[in-house]
Formats: C-alpha cells, structure tokens, sequence
C-alpha cells in the first residue's frame, strides 16, 4: 500500500499529466491543419496521416449545400454515419483534432443557397453541433466571394456564430494575388470590420496566379506582408499583431497553374518566415497529394515533384507558431 508520500508523489504526477495534456491540446486546431478530401481521388487514411507525419490536427473538406440550406459533405454525403464522420472519430481515436472547411472552389455554396444571415448561421452551426467542433474555416472562393451581398451574409452570418459560440476557432481563407489581397479579399476584410467580426485567422491561398516574379516562397511571402499591412490598418492594430492573425494555405509541389511549383525548400521558406512573424495558421492543399507520383503526372493523388511520403504534413508537423 501507498502510504501519505506516496499518495502525494502519485496526485502530483497525475496532476502533471493533466496539466502537460492540457497544454499539448492548448495549441490551437488550426495552426497546422493540411486539407484533406474524402471524397477526392485516394485519401489517405487520416489516423495514418496523423501517426507517420506528427501532426496533431487536420483539416476536412468541404461542406456545400445539399439543394437548399442544408449542409452536407461535397453536397451529398451526409453529415452523419458517411465516410466523413468516420474520418473524424479516426482523427480524434488518433489524439487528434479535426477542423471543417465549407466551401472550396466548385459545387453549391451556403452563403448561395442560404438567402438570410440566421439561415446560415444556423447551417453552420448545424455541423459544429454535429461534431462538437472546436474549429471551422470557411473556404470562400468562387461565386460565394465574387457577390457583395454573399459576403457580406458570410461575414455576419460568423458574427453570429462567434456571438453563440465564442470557443470556437474561426478562419476565413481566400484567394491571393502576389501582391496580396485584390479587391473581393479587401472588401471581405471591411465587411468583417463592419459587423464586428474578429476571425481568429485570415488565411489567404497565394497560387494560382500565374508565373510567379521570383520563387513561389518569396511570392507567398510577399502576399503574407501585403495582407498585414492590410489587416492592420482594417482593425487598427500594429503589423506584428496583424501578423498574429495571419494565415497562409499553399499547395505543394505544382499547382494548378504549370508555370508554379512549391518545392519542399519553399515551404521550408514559407514556415520560416511563418514563425518569425508567429502565424495564427499554416496549411496546404493537400494531404491526398502529399506523397510522389511514382514517375506519372501530378492529379488528384501526388504532389508531381520528388519526395518522400508525407514531407510536408511532417515538415508542418514541426510548426507551433
């Protein structure tokens, strides 16, 4: 039997353990969650993902509508007892945590097919009740960013959220010109003011843009600096708390655009720069590509540069702002 020493030796280590679990889970969800996509080409398994790489946390995509205001997985899988859910119960079995992206590029977005801010507010709390989410982004692009009256729904429709919710993590990413933000990213920044709303991260995609005025790291890094000076002036704060609040999701190795390549030295680059400046977010698209082709061309399903599996999940992996 333990006499009172021991007890006490005992109580404080369990105590210790308790304390470094919190700490460990103190790092937020979205500092360093790659995309991945269940429903694109051959997903790798999420709780592999999380065990070879070291990440703690991912980043699943995308919720759309489902006809109406009524989120679903891709606009088809349900919410609940699908592929998806699966993903999330491996990720969590994992010790990990999982962030939900709604939007993307393609399909029908909530901030369309919701015509009222509370109609899609509810939609997206409908999904973090679901899951009991601790993290969402929402992935604006596309049709959802090029109307005023959308964004400007997105924007107060998350001030409501935020308002029912205050725990729960918030970015919004958006697309990126190297020169930083262009006009439907400005605007969406002073809609966000306008209503009071304060994302825990602006994240922008610096990509697809074309060939790039240097390398694709000095490109990002570029556009980071450009959505500072933005941020700080939109919330009247200093740049290096802009920076704080800050994101940047890129793609590895090519893009969708030939003429651009992030190779594993310019995310080195880019996560660099990211912790000097203490990022709120780092991501990539994605996890699916996150492994070579084998000699064939880069799809849905590789990255079309040389690597080992994972590089960029473990190099990411590495990240704690």
């Amino acid at each position: 039997m333990l006499g009172a020493a021991g007890l006490l030796v005992l109580a404080c280590a369990l105590l210790m353990l308790s304390v470094s679990g919190a700490a460990a889970r103190a790092q937020p969800v979205e500092l360093a969650a790659p995309y991945e996509y269940m429903g694109w080409g051959d997903p790798q398994p999420p709780a592999e993902v999380l065990d070879d790489s070291g990440l703690h946390d991912l980043t699943l995509a995308f919720v759309l509508s489902k006809g109406a205001c009524n989120p679903e997985w891709d606009g088809h899988r349900p919410l609940l007892g699908g592929v998806d859910q699966a993903a999330i119960e491996q990720i969590r079995g994992a010790g990990g945590e999982v962030d939900v992206s709604f939007g993307g590029w393609s399909g029908k977005k909530l901030g369309n097919a919701c015509h009222s801010l509370t109609a899609l507010a509810g939609a997206y709390e409908k999904v973090i009740d679901a899951y009991s989410l601790r993290a969402i982004d929402i992935d604006i692009e596309h049709n959802e960013l090029r109307s005023k009256k959308v964004r400007q729904r997105v924007t107060a429709a998350l001030a409501l959220v935020r308002e029912a919710d205050p725990d729960v993590e918030i970015s919004i990413t958006f697309p990126s010109s190297q020169s930083g933000p262009e006009a439907t990213g400005l605007s969406l920044i002073a809609d966000a003011v306008a209503v009071g709303l304060h994302p825990d991260s602006w994240t922008i995609m610096p990509f697809d843009f074309g060939a790039p005025s240097g390398t694709m790291a000095a490109a990002s890094i570029q556009a980071l600096e450009a959505l500072a000076r933005e941020l700080a002036s939109a919330y009247g704060i200093s740049e290096a708390e802009a920076y704080e609040e800050a994101g940047i999701s890129t793609m590895n190795g090519h893009t969708d655009e030939a003429s651009e390549t992030v190779e594993q030295q310019e995310f080195a680059s880019v996560l660099s720069f990211a912790g000097e400046r203490h990022l709120a977010r780092v991501s990539f698209w994605s996890v699916n590509r996150d492994r070579p082709c084998g000699g064939g061309a880069p799809e849905e399903e590789c990255s079309g540069i040389e690597q080992a599996p994972l590089a960029f999940s473990s190099m990411l992996a590495a990240y704690t702002g």
